[in-house]
């Protein structure tokens, strides 16, 4: 009875886990209850007439284990009780080391991290309102600033106020009209060009002003942009381009006209052109600016469009004037390119033929997609026909015997 009573005790002590518990709670079966008299371990049975055993030895057993159990004492309130519970944790975790509860640490780990978090969170957010304060008050005094110092009236030099039309206003109208009036101002400076006269009036006599004016784009039409990475940035020059400006500078103005930076535009031309056969430079702030583009205006060239010829491969920079720009193939960089040649011999036909409006002529080479080819076709048909041409005046000339005496002795004409 010893053994199974003690079996039973150790699977109780299983199921709770070492839980510190009172004998009044203890397990009970079908067969019987189990509860505390004094010093001594009672089983009694359901059954009324069966007997029942007192075992003292084995309070002694349990206490050779380690293992406690406490009788419920009569009379102890429901507080004290939730207090002992509490502190049955601690005291199972100093007898038994191995049963101790590892998430206490975790949790107080947790609990300071979230509390960490919650201070990190709130003092973002009062950095964050902070930044948004002095964020408008920036703002604030920067629109006071630009309306103080746009919108104040024009002083001469001895510091005396200058009239004008905004004077008769109310004093906030006044600035507010004149840092409007500024601000389009420095607008037109940026999409318009610099200045209403491109180029100075053509020359009178007795210099020599040439009869027309050719417009070049310098990027792609006169040097190609080549970029690596052991030379950096570097400026191929096309072929023929010294014999193409030597051509055309005694019948044409040369006028380099480019969306680029002066800064980059100029060193540029000093090396392709030592000898000065392009007599004006054109750059970005001498540009529309329209739609996203740099767009050339050839009505601030101050020259007769009748006579002025564009050259460029983009159709964006010359759209407010198509009729005077003829859109050549862009060069890529290659050694074996000769457009500028076929170029070069179609501007020198249009000045000895004296042309009165090249508009006319660009008009016609435009419907092509490659103007330069179309005019070599025609070149070609023109030869043949100026040599066939001068066949028939040859024959015209000779007289009537020899003129005959080819066929006559079975030879052509």
């Amino acid at each position: 009875m010893v053994s199974r009573n003690l079996c039973e005790f150790f699977r109780f002590r299983q199921i709770y886990q070492y839980q510190t518990i009172s004998t009044s709670a203890i397990y009970r079966t079908n067969r019987g209850q189990y509860y505390s008299s004094g010093q001594r371990f009672v089983k009694v049975w359901d059954e009324p007439p069966k007997w029942a055993r007192s075992y003292c030895s084995a309070t002694k057993f349990l206490q050779g284990r380690q293992i406690r159990f406490y009788s419920a004492v009569s009379g102890k309130s429901s507080g004290e009780q939730q207090q002992q519970g509490a502190a049955a944790p601690q005291l199972l975790s100093k007898l038994f080391p191995q049963t101790a509860v590892e998430g206490t640490e975790n949790e107080t780990q947790q609990e300071k991290q979230r509390k960490e978090e919650d201070e990190e969170k709130e003092s973002s957010w009062k950095r964050m309102k902070l930044g948004f304060v002095f964020f408008g008050f920036s703002v604030s005094a920067f629109c006071v600033y630009m309306v103080w110092v746009f919108g104040a009236p024009d002083r001469d030099a001895e510091g005396n106020i200058i009239m004008d039309e905004f004077m008769e206003l109310p004093t906030f109208q006044q600035y507010f009209r004149r840092m409007w009036k500024s601000m389009t101002y420095y607008q037109k400076m940026i999409q318009e060009p610099s200045r209403e006269k491109l180029l100075p009036d053509p020359l009178k006599y007795p210099y020599v002003q040439p009869p027309y004016t050719l417009v070049l784009e310098m990027k792609d039409v006169l040097v190609h942009p080549d970029w690596t990475y052991q030379t950096g940035w570097r400026f191929k020059k096309r072929p023929g381009v010294d014999k193409f400006l030597e051509t055309l500078a005694a019948n044409y103005e040369i006028v380099v006209f480019t969306a680029d930076q002066g800064m980059t535009v100029f060193p540029i031309l000093d090396a392709l052109d030592p000898r000065g056969f392009i007599m004006y430079r054109l750059v970005r702030d001498a540009t529309h600016f329209v739609d996203g583009h740099h767009v050339k205006n050839l009505d601030n060239l101050n020259r007769d469009l009748s006579k002025v010829v564009v050259i460029d491969w983009d159709p964006n920079s010359t759209k407010l004037h198509p009729e005077n720009t003829l859109n050549i193939p862009r060069w890529t960089g290659n050694d074996d390119d000769s457009g500028l040649f076929d170029l070069m011999a179609l501007l020198v036909t249009i000045a000895s033929s004296e042309v009165e409006d090249v508009r006319d002529v660009m008009t016609y080479y435009k419907s092509f997609e490659n103007p330069l080819v179309k005019f070599r076709e025609n070149q070609r048909i023109l030869a043949e026909q100026m040599a066939e041409r001068e066949h028939e005046e040859k024959q015209r000339n000779l007289p009537a015997v020899q003129r005959w005496r080819p066929s006559f002795l079975g030879g052509g004409r």
